[in-house]
């Protein structure tokens, strides 16, 4: 009955089910708006939109704010940039699924200094530009900027409330800022104190602990220079009576150009120093630490006499006067004690100018010895530095090494006075600015403060209840928050918000006023006037003096930190009694000692701590690490190593593309073709981001990138091949709804009865719980391993190709039953892949058949649980199962590669398979718990399972008389393979197959050749008698 129907057929593919999708092998830059648009701006609106009614039960969704740290707008994106923001995203989209209400406000940092620099070479002005026309400059940077990289972020598929995105430069931000100032004015953690400060010469402003970096290898001109001494009575008439002659005492200094500013010596009164005779100086007598002898004649390279040893520190603190000899008129000043004086380096002897060191000022002010720093703004010496020659210092600059070098200067005039003994070249960790990279000075001036000491104990205590991600980051942030008494919150810049500061200058003098009535009247006009009317109104300006000051008044000029500025956004959130404004922050590990250490302060300052207890602005901090090369490097132009965001987009970091050649096209010479890129857009840099473990430093290069477009590709055809399934045209889908489906179908044992949809649907709910579990703890990168090895060798090496038989030629009601379960896997990867890759998913969606689409919820909008599912064995039980496959499947494919290798086979589908099973071992759990359920049945389900025409279970003898009979067959070809499970041997035997090959489904399964099998007859012959009821029902 069977042989005439081949006469009748040339060739069977029209009756094959074969999938064909529309979706392509790359992303269309046509429909990319669209798809943008969809993924970000509309689910945005959607989720805030649909979650901000009760449900059923008069309860609100829960809500999720992840507070955004704002960026600098003074330049172009980098690809630290794409890092931070699209790690945040996907945070956000991963809670969008978790059926919260999210909210994100993008943010910017609008003011400070790189600002203002960056907006006055762009207008080639200098620094000493009026101050009007400096923020005009700066605000209309920013504002440009702002807009170049809000167009950037969107472009990445950012989604946020970019409408009402906020900028450190609105009014309303402003003013939010100076009402925090306030409220920490009047708990008396801000005043104003001359003391030494960090100074940025090259910056020309104050600089506070978080705007500092070090250079480790920085070089200082040190020198070790002689004062002449005057002894006390008590010393000539006791412990050093028997000296002969003047005596000096030797100091060692890394900063020469301090000297001028010098205010006494310091000695430790617990060590013991010697004086030392110089034959070569006249038998010039110098008292250093009896320790560092030796150090000292190696210095000046000849021997020194040690005339009198073991002089205790504690006779000679406040008994030894010397002259500055740059400050000859301040008289002479006093050899003192200081904790700090150590006999590791230099002389044993530590010179002390409290106007230029934080020690040293605390040690002088004790003391009543006032600070003095001789340098203006720029770092120049000004005349005080040496008023009887102002000529040798005065315009010589502390940090040059030039001509007009301070520190050469200054040992220049101490070599003529014969009081340089030596100099040498240090290298030493040094500040520097993190903005210009040049070195910092610490100078005196008068600058306001924020007072760290007085709050440390509650930002401590509020950072308990923090979670840190990594946890490396709480020890990070306590050290900066533990190490910090104050924070100097004063710049000498004009884009900023400025401290409301009045300055009394009747009576002949310029004194700092400052209460809550002068801040509050500021607040006030500044909501009428806007903050550019504190530069532009006339100095004296009556409506920013409150009524009840009296005299002359005029505004200062100093403007706030940046750090205070994008420190007090947590305004902008509403508060919550009882939790921290924010669930999550998240930024570089570098804002440890920024943003995350200002928002924490700011917040805990302007708490009520006595009423609510301290707490922290944020429940989660996440910290990410910084983006180098391939080879490790950070990025820089002049390696020109500097990845753009925009070259990973475009695909231009990978080799160009091959180009199809054309039948019949001449090959132009000479002509110019430009290159085609493999361009996934911005999926592909989404990818990248979620696959790196971003708590360290990312790497990026070519490698990287191409694993990572592989990786979109393999999406890609995994979908474009599900998409089709879905889209057969002779087998439509007997389901209606992706997400309802999604939830009964593996929940019902019987839809999941054969080995192969068994094990891809709990393969399936594990990797989904996996996964889900990854994204909870922000462990994104191991989510998509998860998804990536899930892909390739559960779906790609195995499944699929198990099913394939089973779709292309098999009975429809099987089609439809794998069309469910592949409906299962499709939503899923969907739901996996919305936060990683939403342009994909969106596109993916966008080719589902028009009806399925409108009947199912948008996998990004849909709740997003791990899959359950539920089969008649235990889970356990289902592990085994996939160990078993594994192990045989191994051993199977060993034995077929050899057989290709001997060019005696092709197809998988070309062989027989005979599983040999020893006797003693047919109780064993492989044999009982996975052979047995199907003996009988193995020919059917596991040679579809191991995608072979032939599967037989047998004993090892009867398995050793096969091969004997085989090796008495003219053509027979086979090849054996032992493999071991659970301690138990077994034997798997690949031979030639038994019957003939199907023209239909090309398994070796039909009794003659040239017959279809028996399956492919039935389901033709059901196919042609349904396409002739459709012919006659038509008629």
């Amino acid at each position: 009955m069977v042989a005439p129907t081949r006469l009748l057929r040339a060739s069977w593919s029209s009756t094959l089910r074969l999938p064909k999708s529309s979706f392509p092998a790359r992303p269309s830059p046509a429909a990319n708006a669209e798809y943008l648009r969809r993924c970000t701006d509309e689910l945005y609106t959607w989720q805030q939109s649909s979650r901000s009614t009760p449900d059923a039960d008069g309860q609100l969704p829960e809500a999720f704010t992840l507070h955004d740290g704002p960026p600098y707008a003074n330049g172009p994106l980098h690809i630290g940039h794409a890092l931070n923001k699209i790690t945040k995203d996907i945070i956000c989209r991963f809670q969008v699924g978790q059926g919260k209400k999210v909210s994100y406000i993008p943010g910017w940092d609008c003011h400070g200094l790189p600002i203002e620099i960056k907006a006055l070479q762009a207008q080639k002005k200098d620094a000493n530009t009026d101050p009007v026309s400096v923020r005009e400059a700066a605000r209309e940077l920013a504002t440009k900027t702002v807009e170049e990289q809000k167009k950037g972020f969107k472009e990445w598929a950012v989604m946020g409330d970019w409408d009402n995105a906020y900028k450190t430069m609105q009014p309303a931000f402003e003013i939010r800022q100076l009402d925090v100032f306030k409220r920490m004015f009047e708990k008396g953690l801000i005043y104003r104190q001359f003391k030494p400060v960090y100074w940025s010469p090259s910056s020309r402003t104050a600089l506070a602990e978080a705007e500092l970096e070090y250079d480790e290898n920085h070089r200082s001109l040190a020198a070790f220079v002689r004062f002449p001494v005057e002894l006390s009575e008590l010393l000539k008439k006791d412990t050093l009576s028997g000296l002969q002659g003047p005596l000096n005492i030797a100091i060692w200094t890394t900063t020469p150009w301090t000297l001028p500013a010098n205010k006494a010596i310091a000695v430790h009164r617990d060590m013991q120093y010697s004086v030392v005779q110089d034959a070569e100086k006249g038998n010039e007598l110098t008292l250093v630490a009896s320790s560092r002898v030796a150090y000292y004649q190696d210095v000046l390279g000849r021997d020194l006499k040690e005339v009198l040893a073991s002089v205790a520190g504690s006779d000679l603190a406040g008994n030894l006067t010397y002259e500055n000899p740059f400050q000859r008129a301040n008289g002479r000043q006093t050899v003192i004690h200081a904790d700090f004086v150590s006999d590791a380096s230099g002389t044993g002897l530590v010179h002390m100018a409290p106007g230029h060191g934080m020690d040293d000022y605390h040690v002088c002010s004790a003391l009543d010895i006032q600070a003095f720093a001789p340098i203006d703004d720029a770092g120049a010496f000004t005349k005080e530095a040496f008023p009887e020659q102002p000529e040798v210092l005065e315009g010589m600059l502390v940090g040059n090494k030039g001509e007009k070098s301070a520190t050469k200067a200054v040992t220049n005039y101490l070599e003529i006075q014969d009081l340089l003994r030596a100099t040498q070249t240090y290298r030493h960790k040094y500040p520097i600015d993190w903005r210009t990279k040049q070195p910092v000075v610490v100078r005196a001036t008068e600058q306001w403060f924020a007072g760290v000491d007085k709050i440390k104990d509650h930002a401590m205590e509020a950072m308990e209840s923090v979670e840190f991600i990594p946890e490396a980051g709480r020890a990070r942030l306590e050290s900066f928050i533990q190490g910090r008494s104050q924070w100097c919150i004063s710049r000498q810049r004009a884009w900023g918000v400025p401290i409301p500061a009045l300055y009394r200058v009747d009576e002949g003098r310029y004194e700092a006023t400052m209460d809550s009535k002068v801040i509050q009247n500021a607040i006030e006009v500044i909501k009428e006037h806007g903050t550019d009317a504190w530069w532009t109104d006339a100095p004296d300006d009556a409506k920013w003096v409150p009524k009840h000051l009296s005299g002359s008044y005029v505004r200062g000029r100093d403007t706030m930190d940046v750090w205070f500025d994008s420190g007090t956004s947590w305004t902008l959130l509403p508060s919550k009694r009882d939790q921290p404004v924010a669930d999550v922050y998240l930024e570089g590990t570098d804002q440890h000692r920024g943003w995350f250490q200002s928002s924490l302060l700011t917040h805990v300052a302007a708490q009520s701590i006595e009423a609510l207890g301290a707490k922290a602005p944020y429940k989660t901090l996440v910290t990410h690490g910084f983006t180098l090369d391939s080879d490790g490097r950070k990025m820089s132009k002049s390696l020109g190593n500097v990845i753009s965001p925009s070259q990973i987009t475009s695909g231009e970091l990978l080799p160009p593309l091959k180009r199809k050649k054309q039948k019949g096209a001449k090959k132009e010479q000479g002509k110019d073709i430009t290159p085609a890129y493999d361009a996934m857009g911005s999926d592909a840099l989404r990818l990248w981001v979620a696959s790196s473990d971003y708590t360290k430093d990312v790497t990026i290069g070519q490698p990287v990138l191409q694993a990572v477009n592989q990786a979109l590709h393999k999406y890609r055809v995994t979908l474009k091949w599900l998409l089709g399934i879905f889209s057969l045209p002779s087998t439509q889908p007997a389901f209606t709804s992706f997400d309802k489906l999604r939830i009964t179908y593996p929940m019902d044992p019987a839809h999941s009865a054969l080995y192969t949809d068994k094990l891809a649907l709990h393969r399936l709910s594990q990797v989904s719980k996996e996964v889900h579990e990854y994204y909870a703890k922000y462990e994104f990168y191991k989510g998509v391993n998860a998804i990536n090895k899930f892909i390739n060798l559960d779906l790609s090496a195995f499944y699929f190709e198990t099913l394939k038989d089973r779709i292309y030629t098999g009975t429809e009601a099987d089609c439809q039953h794998l069309q469910n379960i592949l409906g299962v896997i499709f939503y899923e990867l969907l739901q996996m892949l919305s936060p990683i890759s939403p342009l994909l998913v969106e596109e993916a969606w966008d080719h589902v058949p028009q009806q399925l689409r409108e009947s199912s919820v948008h996998p990004a909008r849909a709740h997003w649980l791990p899959l359950q599912f539920k089969a008649h064995e235990s889970p356990m039980l289902l592990d085994k199962y996939v160990l078993y496959v594994d192990r045989l499947g191994s051993a199977i494919k060993t034995a077929q590669e050899r057989l290709r290798t001997e060019k005696k086979l092709g197809s998988g589908l070309e062989c027989d398979v005979v599983l040999g099973i020893p006797e003693d071992s047919m109780g064993s759990a492989f044999a009982t718990e996975f052979l047995n359920p199907v003996y009988g049945n193995e020919g059917q389900e596991l040679s579809s399972l191991f995608v072979v025409s032939g599967f037989e279970i047998s004993i090892v003898s009867d398995v050793e008389k096969k091969i004997e009979a085989l090796a008495m067959e003219k053509d027979a070809w086979w090849a054996e393979e032992r493999l071991s499970i659970i301690g138990n041997e077994f034997r798997v035997l690949v031979h030639r197959p038994t019957n003939h090959k199907c023209p239909r489904c090309w398994r070796f399964v039909a009794t003659y050749e040239g017959d279809l099998c028996t399956r492919c007859h039935d389901v033709v012959q059901v196919a042609e008698g349904s396409e002739s009821a459709t012919a006659v029902s038509s008629t």
